[in-house]
């Protein structure tokens, strides 16, 4: 088991109920001790003022947007947290961070996943996007930002319910389903959702239960995702540099040119693929390491989220993948499995990427190297 603390990010677009959902959380005794930390775009903090459970674990961030400009402040603040709680000055079970409207997740994510010393005390419990049901649709229409929010959600919360019809209510829920296929959706009562709900769906963690991790995948709602989008146009320039060492510390892939796309003219929801491949043989670590560099020099950008069961040949327990954008996080390893089933289950979600080359290139996994023997 790990003593890491869950950090869940709360995040959604303006006035969609993020701080209703804060406020419910603080109540709920089942919840636990939340620190939370607040980020609102200005000069004042309103949304501090909103909170209506405000205490000494309460951290507000205001010198800017949590996305750009204030990471560094994020580090400190989430430092200090752990800090007064090391000293014995805090207590609290985990963490929520609540980002402004504007927000984008990944440099979010980023920030926890390569930051050495958050990542060694903290755990990505989730990603929880609220989606108003009033204004959401007009949202996701009038900007990218929002489809992003909903596309890497581990959960999806829809709120303000009882304010449209229940036709209007399953039109829009059945959009979030259709850009995020392996998210959970669930509905707030009153700005509330039940705690289970919302906590426990992030990456599992080292020694976790090879069920966690499928369950985590998901791979059964992206095979009863709607059918795939039209081919978008394609350019050959790459765009990105791969990391500098191999998932299993081989040698660097060449930066081959794997796909580079150029942005639509569409539908915001159009710019959004979600494709899902399942490996029924272990799959060779040499053209896992090959393949991932190639996937990230090329699409690390338009990379939203990468999950990953993997079985790899020479290795006797399965493990996890998690990337966001150009950023992979090391590989988990899950506890000893004694099954039959060694299947490697994989899931990108990208934008402007064109889900017949993803699927392709996906395909590439189940090659072998070619070893020649040199002659005597």
């Amino acid at each position: 088991m790990t003593s890491q603390i869950p950090l869940t990010l709360i995040t959604g677009y303006l006035g969609a109920g993020k701080t209703t959902l804060v406020n419910a959380l603080l109540r709920d005794a089942s919840a636990g001790r939340i620190a939370v930390v607040v980020n609102e775009f200005g000069d004042v903090g309103l949304d501090h003022d909103l909170i209506v459970e405000a205490t000494e674990e309460m951290v507000l961030l205001s010198s800017g947007c949590m996305c750009c400009t204030v990471r560094g402040d994020l580090v400190q603040a989430l430092d200090g947290l752990l800090e007064k709680r090391s000293a014995g000055r805090l207590a609290f079970d985990r963490i929520v961070i609540e980002t402004t409207g504007l927000a984008d997740p990944a440099p979010i994510l980023h920030t926890l996943i390569v930051t050495p010393d958050l990542g060694a005390a903290l755990r990505m419990d989730g990603v929880v996007t609220v989606c108003d049901a009033v204004n959401g649709a007009a949202t996701l229409d009038a900007g990218f930002e929002s489809i992003q929010q909903v596309a890497m959600a581990d959960v999806l919360v829809l709120s303000k319910t009882d304010l449209v019809t229940p036709s209007e209510a399953g039109r829009f829920r059945a959009r979030l389903a259709a850009l995020a296929p392996g998210a959970r959706i669930v509905t707030a009562e009153r700005g509330a959702v039940p705690v289970a709900e919302l906590f426990g769906h992030g990456a599992p963690v080292k020694g976790g239960a090879l069920s966690e991790a499928e369950a985590w995948v998901n791979m059964p709602a992206y095979a009863a995702s709607p059918a795939p989008l039209s081919a978008l146009a394609m350019s050959q320039a790459p765009r990105a540099a791969g990391p500098s060492h191999g998932l299993f510390g081989l040698t660097p892939a060449p930066r081959t040119s794997l796909l580079a796309v150029t942005t639509p003219t569409a539908r915001h929801d159009d710019r959004i693929t979600s494709v899902a491949m399942t490996f029924d043989d272990p799959i060779n670590p040499t053209m896992l390491d090959i393949w991932m560099h190639a996937l990230v020099a090329v699409c690390g950008p338009d990379i939203l989220r990468l999950k990953a069961v993997i079985w790899a040949e020479g290795l006797d327990t399965p493990f996890v993948i998690h990337g966001v954008q150009h950023i992979i996080d090391a590989p988990v390893r899950l506890a000893r499995w004694t099954g039959q089933d060694r299947k490697s289950r994989i899931v990108i979600i990208g934008r402007d990427l064109p889900r017949e080359d993803l699927l392709e290139n996906l395909d590439v996994l189940r090659t072998r190297p070619v070893v020649h023997s040199l002659p005597m």
